[in-house]
């Protein structure tokens, strides 16, 4: 067991499921993500395989007929599956959140309707937020809910952004819902929408164009969404009230965050494994590159990056299990360890030197992929924002 990104505490099925993930990685996740990625390819196999093992339902209480694990236990996990390929951790983290903001938020009849079909990947879940000219402004949406004749409404705009666009059959969508409130927060609305899996007309007035062509995180299906007079029920309204639906996203975002650090540590653990292995192989000027003191030092750094991330993720994902509020230890969590991901794996690509930038070598894909998960979930910006606000509550100038 190697020594860094390692957490303490852990029970007994912790660790054994944790070995479990990790064995799958090494033996049928790390082998075939290069070609996979190259050719853009879904990973049809490793996904079955993730159904079999119950990764889907990891967090899905078990009178639901999920494993009820913990959020830590689930970003563990995601970390070990990015440390063999960040896109398979990209599937999960999407259904994970549907799943998230149903339990927390929906209505008994909701959960009893999805849940148990997520436990099994049956409904493979997708949210939206985002759109085409809005990015981290969620507040600029324009997609509009009208309410219709018979306790119907009709849903027109434009989404972006979607992993699991084209592969899910339900997809949680925010928009403008003109209820009257005097807050532009209060006037949005989650819907769950059925769609059937694939690209084209998906369900009546609702399209997914076509897959979004990426320089990274490749193999996922990453879309947009177009619903023109969708037609849908307040039964699909996710709690069964509309004017609510700001706030459950962001429920489900800081839940997104600690996941999305948890891919970055991931990330960055198999940087730091390639860097350090390579250093040790490549010979310069009648010596191992890692004799270099330049070259030591890289690795120095890499390795205090890699751990301080993890045990900063490991802290978010606690506070969060524990009922604490913990927007604050998120957005850090997510900031540094998404910039510390692109530092590590730029610094395991320069210690490659021209085979780096080979697409026979790993690390140039690990280079392609790490800027997404500076953006992902909020860009560093964002956090940088909510985290200097908290700050200013929690220390208040007092007199």
């Amino acid at each position: 067991m190697a020594r860094l990104q390692q957490t303490e505490g852990l029970s007994d099925e912790q660790q054994d499921l944790l070995k479990l993930v990790r064995a799958f990685v090494d033996d049928q996740v790390i082998p075939v993500a290069m070609a996979l990625e190259h050719a853009d390819e879904y990973p049809t196999k490793i996904v079955e395989q993730m159904q079999e093992m119950g990764i889907f339902g990891l967090m899905i209480p078990e009178e639901y007929g999920g494993l009820g694990e913990s959020l830590l236990t689930y970003a563990l996990t995601v970390e070990e599956l990015s440390r063999g390929w960040m896109s398979i951790s990209g599937i999960i983290n999407t259904h994970f959140i549907v799943a998230y903001l149903l339990l927390q938020h929906g209505t008994e009849e909701q959960k009893q309707r999805y849940l148990p079909r997520m436990a099994i990947d049956e409904v493979r879940g997708a949210f939206s937020m985002s759109e085409p000219g809005c990015g981290s402004d969620v507040a600029a949406i324009r997609t509009k809910a009208v309410p219709t004749p018979g306790d119907s409404w009709s849903i027109t705009g434009q989404k972006m952004w979607l992993t699991n666009g084209g592969s899910s059959n339900l997809v949680a969508v925010l928009v403008k819902t003109d209820t009257g409130a005097s807050s532009v927060y209060k006037n949005m609305t989650t819907f769950l929408v059925d769609k059937e899996p694939g690209f084209g007309e998906v369900a009546p007035g609702l399209t997914v164009p076509g897959k979004i062509e990426k320089m990274g995180y490749k193999g996922v299906d990453t879309t947009e969404l177009i619903l023109d007079g969708y037609e849908t029920s307040t039964a699909q309204i996710l709690g069964g009230e509309p004017g609510r639906g700001f706030y459950q996203m962001m429920d489900g975002v800081e839940v997104g965050r600690v996941n999305v650090a948890a891919r970055a540590c991931g990330v960055a653990r198999r940087a730091f494994e390639l860097g350090i292995a390579y250093a040790q192989h490549r010979e310069t000027f009648g010596k191992k590159i890692a004799e270099h003191q330049a070259v030591l030092f890289r690795l120095a750094e890499m390795g205090t990056k890699a751990e301080a991330a993890h045990q900063m993720m490991v802290k978010a994902a606690r506070l969060k299990d524990a009922g604490e509020r913990g927007d604050l230890e998120a957005g850090m969590a997510k900031y540094l360890a998404s910039e510390y991901c692109a530092q590590v794996v730029e610094d395991s690509f320069r210690i490659h030197g021209g085979y780096g930038y080979s697409k026979e070598y790993e690390i140039e894909r690990l280079y392609r992929e790490a800027p997404m998960l500076l953006i992902g979930e909020g860009t560093a910006d964002i956090q940088r924002m909510i985290i200097g606000r908290r700050l200013l509550e929690e220390y208040a100038a007092r007199g």
